[in-house]
């Protein structure tokens, strides 16, 4: 009584691959809400962003197949080392998804303050619009997600719900990448995600810059201190827009920039820098060089 599947653990679900036509239906309903009731406020669509959004999404179900391979090498080594097994119930299928979430905070957090690590999530913040085509936005190098949840093998969860969890909380995110829906009632924006403090996270401006990291609950965010509240219309995009819809550009623009960073380094300390500080991240010297430089605006994204 009480387990999912019986005994054993169960066949589960992609609910990615499963929600694609759900995905498709809600981004059809939300281009035809901007024909039907205009914001000249809200970002809106544009039709080579959102095509760029939808094959950076196509490609990564394909890169991730081929990431998967040593991590479900590893993930099932790590399961049959453990002593210990946690089974799958309804109940421990919740907990499951509560640890998944707040591991997944700090994967998401720590993709913004790593460089090396951002260089794989940059892609999914890469444009400057602000739709439901930005939830598909995703990298096609995601091998350096999934190692921050060998901690769940490790204490006994089969390797088969990670995916299953990640995807529930992925399933969950898509629907907060929208400028369609205002703010919700106090109590569930003071617990869980939502589109507002999701629209904080993908701004530029300073006040809004590395805050809200959660997947489905907010609360992490609230007890780490990453909280802020929308208080002004974000401006969507990067701090230096990359302008280009071109796909293999927005997967492997800032693999480059760190490249031609380390290329340019005076020591094996700033190049050691330049890969795992932060995105911004100068030495010492090089930022009292820099410093009273005139700043210069970037000139806005023209359509390719």
């Amino acid at each position: 009584m009480g387990r999912l599947y019986g005994a054993g653990m169960p066949n589960l679900p992609d609910v990615v691959l499963w929600s694609i036509p759900a995905f498709v239906l809600l981004t059809v309903i939300e281009v035809v809400s901007y024909r039907l009731h205009p914001d000249e406020d809200a970002a809106g669509y544009d039709a080579k962003d959102a095509v760029t959004s939808v094959t950076m999404g196509i490609g990564s179900i394909g890169f991730d197949l081929l990431w998967k391979i040593p991590v479900v090498a590893v993930f099932t080594a790590v399961y049959e080392l453990t002593p210990l097994r946690v089974p799958f119930l309804w109940w421990t299928a919740l907990l499951m998804l509560l640890v998944q979430d707040f591991l997944y905070y700090w994967q998401h957090r720590l993709h913004h303050v790593i460089r090396i690590l951002w260089a794989c999530h940059v892609v999914h913040h890469s444009s400057r619009r602000f739709n439901l085509t930005t939830a598909l936005r995703q990298p096609w190098t995601s091998a350096t997600t999934w190692w921050f949840y060998l901690p769940m093998v490790a204490l006994g969860v089969h390797p088969a719900a990670i995916p299953f969890c990640y995807g529930i909380n992925l399933l969950y995110q898509f629907w907060v990448h929208t400028e369609r829906i205002g703010k919700l009632p106090r109590a569930y924006e003071y617990v869980f995600n939502t589109p507002s403090h999701h629209r904080v996270h993908h701004a530029s401006q300073g006040g809004y810059l590395d805050r809200n990291f959660g997947g489905i609950l907010i609360v992490w965010d609230r007890m780490f201190g990453s909280w802020v509240g929308e208080t002004e219309r974000p401006v969507y995009g990067l701090t230096k827009n990359i302008g280009t819809h071109n796909p293999l550009r927005v997967a492997t623009h800032e693999y480059a920039a760190i490249a031609r960073d380390v290329r340019a380094a005076d020591s094996w300390r700033e190049r050691a820098g330049r890969v795992f500080r932060g995105p911004g991240w100068q030495p010492a010297d090089k930022r009292v060089r820099t410093e009273g430089a005139p700043a210069v605006a970037p000139e806005p994204e023209r359509a390719a």
